[in-house]
């Protein structure tokens, strides 16, 4: 029989990529992991890693076994699933990935659900975007992320992860005061009329400014990105300071009336996808169920303020 948790740090190996990611991950010596994996390979009985330069890479022998400990993990996930759907009281530690807006205007009012109706489960939420949260979730850092996939830019669906849709937050073209034409015809005309405005948008490399440049692109001018943050709040203020112009989602304003000018995006192109991720296997436990339903719950009521 293999250990099980020397499968698991062979695991990490994989989704980390390094002994030192691994090692720092998981609070031990990078030599401690060596030597588990070198005790792993002895009762493999093949080799499992290789080096490569001063780092080492997974043999083929290795990925095999990666992918039968997926299962093994998986089955384990539904396992506790299972142990505490049979208890009467929820507890234990849930940890959660949010990115900034959905924290912002979900979170409190889930959290606020979850401690009324389980005040012995303890929540653990940390902010961080989902180009970093979910490859994280994957590396059992967090047992439940909220993510978000905007028009014409699909997600990455990996096989050991379930999602689950929250809601449609609408997308605005924000305006400083002052800026673009008032009349321009038709939402293309208007984002267009801000060709020669300077820009405020995320960083490179997020599905949030891929989306952004490609709508500017499909209107026919390259945006002058003057300021770069995954602060959306700071975006607004650039905006309301009339030194930005801006993409930004209805989840900014919490519900209250919009600060700045907005024109409508182009058709297809008007909504995000916000839903909540999980592990395989860790979908029925009863601290995801009721998470879940807490942000459900939470984006309804959010929903009823707006239409008041």
């Amino acid at each position: 029989m293999f250990d099980l948790h020397r499968l698991r740090l062979l695991r990490e190996l994989k989704r980390r990529g390094t002994l030192a990611a691994v090692a720092a991950a998981l609070s031990y010596a990078p030599s401690s992991v060596s030597q588990q994996l070198s005790q792993l390979e002895s009762e493999v009985g093949v080799r499992l890693l290789e080096p490569v330069g001063r780092r080492v890479r997974l043999t083929e022998q290795a990925e095999i076994l990666v992918a039968h400990t997926e299962v093994i993990l998986e089955r384990l996930e539904r396992a506790e699933a299972d142990i505490a759907a049979s208890l009467t009281d929820l507890t234990g530690t849930l940890r959660i990935a949010s990115f900034q807006t959905a924290a912002l205007t979900l979170v409190p009012a889930t959290l606020d659900l979850l401690r009324a109706r389980h005040p012995r489960l303890r929540v653990h939420v940390t902010h961080m975007e989902p180009e970093k949260s979910l490859p994280a979730l994957q590396a059992r850092d967090f047992d439940l992320v909220l993510a978000e996939e905007y028009p014409g830019n699909p997600n990455a669906r990996p096989a050991e992860l379930e999602q689950e849709d929250l809601l449609d937050d609408p997308l605005h073209l924000a305006l400083p005061h002052g800026a673009g034409r008032p009349d321009a015809d038709g939402p293309t005309a208007a984002l267009r009329s801000l060709a020669q405005h300077p820009w405020v948008m995320e960083p490179e490399g997020t599905a949030a400014r891929h989306w952004a440049m490609t709508l500017c692109r499909d209107a026919g001018f390259e945006p002058d990105v003057r300021f770069e943050t995954a602060d959306l709040l700071l975006h607004l203020r650039l905006v309301e300071q009339k030194h930005a112009a801006a993409f930004l989602p209805d989840l900014v304003w919490s519900g209250q009336r919009p600060s700045v000018p907005l024109r409508r995006l182009p058709r297809g192109r008007r909504t995000r996808r916000i839903f909540t991720v999980v592990r395989r296997g860790s979908n029925r436990h009863p601290a995801i169920l009721a998470c879940r339903d807490a942000l459900a719950r939470a984006a309804g009521l959010r929903s009823g303020q707006k239409m008041s």
